[in-house]
Order: C-alpha cells, then sequence, then structure tokens
C-alpha cells in the first residue's frame, strides 16, 4: 500500500490570482465547458478533498453530474460518486449541508479534535496533519485523490511537497479586491507545464509537481503510441518514449514502426546517435515491461536498454506469458537500472492488446 494517493489539485482563479471576492455570495470562475471537464476529472479520482471553508461557504455538493459517467463508474465496479473527505480543526460544520446530504458516497471529516455533532452522517476520523489525512486515505484504498479548495489546504499540500498535479483554471475576468482569497503556490519549486486547453474563455493549465506526475505523463505518451502499433495477433502493441533529465522527449517509436517485428524500445532507441550524452541520464517508458527473451532478433529490449547507458525504466503492464516467459524488469533491475511500473495505467496498457486476451 502506498503512503498516499496520486494528489490532485483542482481550482479556478482569476487573471490576477484570485480564488473568490469578499462578498457572500461564491464567485464563479468558471463556465459550462469547464464545469463539465471538472465532472469529466472527478469521474477518475476515488476521493475528493475539500477544507472546512469551503464546504461552509460554498455548499458544494461534490457529485458526479454526468449520468454516463456515474454508469461507467457503477460498470467499472466503482460506486457512482467519489468518497467525500473534509478536514476542520474545530469542528464547525453544518450537518445539514450538501456535502453530507448529498449523494450516496462514504462522507470522511478528519479533525484532531472529533466533533460529535456529525455522528451519523459522517465517518470522524481523527487526524491532526494533512500526511496522516492522506495516509489514511490510502488505506481505504484511495488511489487518486481530487483536492479542490479551498486556498489553505491548497497551499498547505504544496508546502508539504504532497501534490503530484495542478489543474489551474483561468477565468477571464479581473477581481482586484485585496480582502479576497488567493491561490498561493509555493516558492522555490518549478512545476512542469504539460498542457493548456481553452474552454471557451478559460485557459485551463496542467502543471505536474511531482516526477509520479512526470511518470504518468510520459506513460500515458507511451500508451498512446501503442494505439498506433499496426494489429497483428502474434506480438504484443506497445509504444515507448525516451525522455531526458530535464524532461524532454528524445524519441519515441512503437511496434511494427519500420518493419514487421520491431519492437517498440528498439524504435525509439534507433533514432538516437549511441554517442548522445542526454541517454545517461534518461527514462524509457514503455506500455509494456520490456521482454528479456525474443524470437525475431538477437537482442532483447532489455538488453538494448543496457547497452544505451539508460538508467531508469518506468512501464505500465507486467508481460504476461503469452508468447514468451519474460522477465524484463528483473534483468534490468540486477544491471543496476531503476525500474518503476505503475500499476494503475496496466488497464490502459491492456486494453490496447485485448484482440490477444
Amino acid at each position: 500500500m502506498t503512503s498516499r494517493p496520486y494528489t490532485l489539485l483542482s481550482c479556478a482563479v482569476s487573471i490576477d490570482g484570485y480564488l473568490d471576492d469578499s462578498s457572500e455570495q461564491r464567485l464563479l470562475l468558471s463556465n459550462g465547458a469547464d464545469f463539465d471537464a471538472v465532472d469529466e476529472a472527478r469521474a477518475g479520482c476515488d476521493a475528493i478533498l475539500v477544507g472546512a471553508n469551503t464546504v461552509r461557504r460554498d455548499d458544494p455538493r461534490l457529485v458526479i453530474r454526468d449520468p454516463a459517467r456515474r454508469a461507467d463508474r457503477v460498470a467499472r465496479g466503482l460506486p457512482p460518486d467519489p468518497l467525500k473527505a473534509t478536514v476542520t480543526t474545530g469542528g464547525d460544520l453544518d450537518p445539514g449541508s450538501r456535502f453530507f446530504t448529498v449523494g450516496e458516497s462514504e462522507k470522511l471529516v478528519y479533525s484532531p479534535s472529533p466533533p460529535t455533532h456529525l455522528d451519523g452522517v459522517a465517518t470522524v476520523v481523527p487526524a491532526g496533519d494533512l500526511r496522516a489525512v492522506l495516509a489514511d486515505l490510502a488505506g481505504r484504498g484511495v488511489r487518486r485523490l481530487m483536492v479542490e479548495g479551498g486556498a489553505t489546504i491548497l497551499a498547505a499540500l504544496l508546502a508539504d511537497g504532497l501534490a503530484d498535479e495542478l489543474r489551474l483554471a483561468i477565468a477571464p475576468r479581473f477581481v482586484g479586491d485585496p480582502a479576497a482569497p488567493r491561490f498561493n503556490g509555493c516558492p522555490g519549486r518549478t512545476p512542469v507545464l504539460a498542457g493548456v486547453t481553452d474552454l471557451d474563455g478559460v485557459a485551463v493549465l496542467r502543471y505536474l509537481l511531482s516526477q509520479a506526475a512526470v511518470d504518468r505523463h510520459w506513460l500515458e505518451a507511451a500508451i498512446d503510441e501503442a494505439r498506433r502499433c499496426p494489429p497483428s495477433r502474434a506480438a504484443f502493441s506497445v509504444g515507448a518514449v525516451i525522455v531526458d533529465a530535464a524532461g524532454r522527449e528524445i524519441s519515441r517509436g512503437y511496434s511494427r514502426e519500420s518493419d514487421p517485428v520491431v519492437h517498440a524500445e528498439e524504435s525509439a532507441l534507433a533514432k538516437v546517435d549511441p554517442a548522445d550524452p542526454r541517454l545517461a541520464g534518461a527514462t524509457i517508458y514503455s506500455s509494456l515491461e520490456p521482454c528479456s527473451v525474443r524470437r525475431s532478433r538477437p537482442a532483447s529490449c532489455a538488453a538494448l536498454i543496457r547497452a544505451a547507458g539508460i538508467p531508469r525504466v518506468v512501464y505500465a503492464w507486467r508481460e504476461p506469458v503469452l508468447f514468451v516467459d519474460g522477465e524484463g524488469a528483473e534483468e534490468l533491475d540486477v544491471a543496476g537500472v531503476e525500474v518503476v511500473q505503475v500499476p494503475d495505467l496496466e488497464p490502459a496498457a491492456r486494453a490496447v492488446n485485448a484482440h490477444l486476451l
């Protein structure tokens, strides 16, 4: 069990960085297209966490709105809505708020001094800090967590290095209210910009905040490459991407890209000069564990990776015993290569090969 879930921060701000204004009414900084995108992001998470001030001020429902997304979660054996959680110091929460009354998912309240008046509407968990909160959520099976505010909890997670990804929506307006809450980041950190989307005038920026987020981003790119493979009943469809130590792509490839038997890692490596100094600090991302045995070439992909001097391998799906009994991960590990599996992306890598299974 991991010590904490993969944690996605999500918030909307004005151009001048405000999360809200100081009026009694909640300031909406999103539009319909952005609300729908947030709904989609929620549907991909196991839990949603907000601070107590957000519960009191915004009275959020924190449920999946789209019926098709709810049905898809149920079809995958999940509840229609993610678990809901909040953190409070004093326990000043209204049990009649929509956080507690709307939706069928489990509700958790974390507090160093557990409030008794919430018994019956939520599970109250003693917890003194956010690290303990995330550890408890991981222990409950939460693998992907979405945090939707407010300013205090977002800043605390950033300051403690407990966030993996930031979804920042920037609304086309100014607030200019000195008394209003602003989005305060963590000085000294340099997030990696992974994407920008225009949603009817709202700019949505996706930032990667941790190595886990960077690995996930490039592994998803490798899985996308796998979808380009010509179909075959005799070989897996695999994608690979090589990235340098600064997070810049060096090359990518996919199975059967240049000939009927070329493997993804082999294809990506063939596009790089073997003397390229970037390889010494690179990571190769592969949708499938690199092979250690193959019939079509004298050198396996694990051997090619070792020969290239690449020190780190990240993959999604452990190679099943279908064509050969491979041990690529073990072979690379013994050779001193850092090997990381991201198992929650295994279903996506498997889906590309559904015709073989």
